[in-house]
């Protein structure tokens, strides 16, 4: 199981106007929610979020999240971000509890080089990321390797074929093509037929011009 840790400030106060003040001060406005308890609004620092970020995979690793001085486990369920920037406006925390089982997202790993293309100078094509499943808190894995090495140029993984942990339920159809082995795909550079023929007229019309001038002399 993936798990970080992060700190948050409770608040109180709430709205638009609030959430601009926090996000100009540095902060991130952001809420805790779960089974058994009310909705806790609370704030983050905007660098310390981001950094948690760019080394996690948000959906499936499991968040210590101290507030005050509990700390209690959660998983990230919403990050909103702003439409032409990479400011996170937003982000939302659902409180787990044990043996309470959970949907999420598992990143997809692929592992190895394929046959085809080591031996065929193939591509290997990638369709999905990730599968979601539904699973304990505490088995949830920080991702799912995929071994593409014997996989032939024209062959297929599904989500079927995957050799998944213990304890865990796949939500997604067992049929979705994973990644695929496929031929390159050559770019062949050709003139069209039509502009072949009267390139190869073009000699006789000169030839024929230089004729009929011959002619009038």
């Amino acid at each position: 199981m993936a798990s970080a840790s992060l700190s948050a400030e409770m608040r109180s106060d709430r709205g638009k106007g609030v959430a601009r003040k926090l996000r100009a001060a540095g902060r991130i406005p952001g809420v805790v929610y779960g089974h058994g308890r009310e909705p806790q609004s609370l704030s983050l620092v905007a660098r310390d979020l981001d950094k948690l970020l760019s080394h996690i995979a948000a959906g499936s690793t499991v968040i210590d999240l101290t507030l005050g001085k509990a700390t209690t486990k959660t998983l990230i369920r919403e990050i909103q971000r702003h439409p032409f920037k990479k400011q996170i406006l937003h982000i939302d925390f659902m409180e787990l509890v044990a043996g309470e089982k959970v949907i999420v997202d598992i990143p997809l790993v692929f592992v190895g080089i394929p046959e085809g293309v080591r031996l065929s100078g193939a591509l290997l094509e990638q369709m999905v990321h990730s599968i979601e499943v539904n699973v304990d808190p505490s088995n949830i894995p920080n991702h799912i390797d995929v071994d593409v090495t014997e996989l032939a140029m024209g062959h297929s993984l599904h989500v079927r074929d995957l050799v998944l942990p213990a304890g865990l339920e796949v939500l997604t159809d067992e049929d979705t093509t994973i990644c695929a082995v496929i031929a390159p795909r050559a770019v062949v550079e050709e003139k069209p037929e039509g502009d072949a023929e009267a390139a190869a007229g073009e000699p006789e019309l000169i030839r024929k011009a230089k004729e009929d001038e011959e002619a009038a002399k």
